[in-house]
């Protein structure tokens, strides 16, 4: 692998930012100042420090992000803003996208990554990877309607939904839906069939993931070992 490639793949820098500092000798590789940033290296066996900061390889990437309203859950968008623009420029050479999708108007977790075998196992509908969002609707919900939602939906189009959990708060007006699927505005879709209007939707968990508190609308991190050990176990 190219020494500007590991440093790019690895969201250490830019492909420019990794040549200016291999101009200015400030790129390691076994302890010896970089000469080309073209050369090969063994990401697996080769020691890479850049700026002072030793160098992971690692295969994949995993990004927690809280997503803001107005921002589409894809990896480019002819008229509104993505949510990969909510990430530095160097995270845009990784080859990130959406696991699952958020409509323009949903907010909170997303997860963003370039490995394409766990995003597709995650979002198998036969592991059943649980999704929890936290709701309001225009109209109060009644017991009877919470039960209709809960043994599952025929929504406009003919389709039936799995059975989803729904907990109502005391204000009938909010609570908390679990999906096992997700289907293209099926939240919203499911609440329609039942004649109401959602005006609030924002998942908080993903499988083993959940949006921390301090994890502010808009913000991002790169997940935690023992996250991505829990998405892994969720996938399997």
């Amino acid at each position: 692998m190219r020494l500007d490639k590991l440093l790019t793949v690895t969201a250490t820098a830019t492909r420019s930012e990794a040549a200016r500092a291999v101009r200015a000798r400030r790129v390691l590789v076994n302890g010896v100042p970089a000469t080309n940033a073209a050369m090969q290296i063994d990401p697996q066996v080769d020691a890479v420090v850049y700026c002072g900061t030793p160098v992971s390889y690692r295969a994949h990437h995993y990004i927690m992000l809280n997503k803001p309203q107005g921002y589409v859950s894809a990896t480019e968008d002819g008229k509104d803003p993505t949510v990969l623009e909510l990430l530095p420029q160097k995270y845009t050479a990784l080859g990130l996208f959406p696991c699952g999708r958020l409509d323009k108007n949903t907010l909170g977790l997303m997860l963003l990554t370039d490995d394409g075998e766990l995003a597709h196992r995650l979002l198998s509908p036969r592991r059943h990877v649980a999704k929890r969002y936290y709701f309001r609707v225009k109209f109060p919900l009644t017991a009877a309607e919470c039960e209709r939602f809960r043994a599952g939906l025929v929504l406009e189009d003919g389709y039936e939904t799995k059975p989803a959990d729904i907990a109502l708060h005391e204000d009938m007006h909010s609570g908390v839906i679990t999906l096992i699927e997700g289907k293209y505005h099926q939240i919203k879709r499911m609440m329609q069939a039942l004649h109401n209007q959602i005006t609030h939707l924002e998942r908080i968990s993903f499988g083993p993931l959940s949006l921390p508190a301090d994890l502010a609308r808009g913000e991002w991190r790169e997940l935690t070992a023992a996250e991505e050990a829990a998405l892994q176990a969720a996938a399997e």
